[in-house]
């Protein structure tokens, strides 16, 4: 059975090697990933758009607004609610 002794050197090297791999990780996800949607509950949705919450539930039963329900709660997608604002300009 082979023995393998670390060091302080071994350790402090590792603790550096280490803090650079979270510091690049912390930094990439800092940039916003545009291909992702953003997901948002009722309660965003109608203080983004300043609507009733029978106004945002008319939007879902009649198709207009697209909706994901996750155990009981509701989510939009962000793409969704721009395209049907700007679906609206005339």
């Amino acid at each position: 059975m082979q023995v393998n002794i670390l060091t302080k050197e071994d350790l402090n090297q590792f603790k550096t090697e280490l803090i650079q791999e979270i510091k690049q990780l912390l930094s990439s996800s800092d940039k916003p990933v545009s291909n992702k949607p953003r997901w948002l509950r009722s309660s965003e949705v109608r203080k983004l758009m300043n609507i009733s919450s029978g106004t945002l539930q008319n939007l879902r039963i009649n198709g207009v607004l697209p909706y994901r329900k996750v155990g009981g709660i509701i989510f939009y997608a962000m793409e969704d609610i721009q395209k049907m604002m700007e679906g609206g300009k005339s």
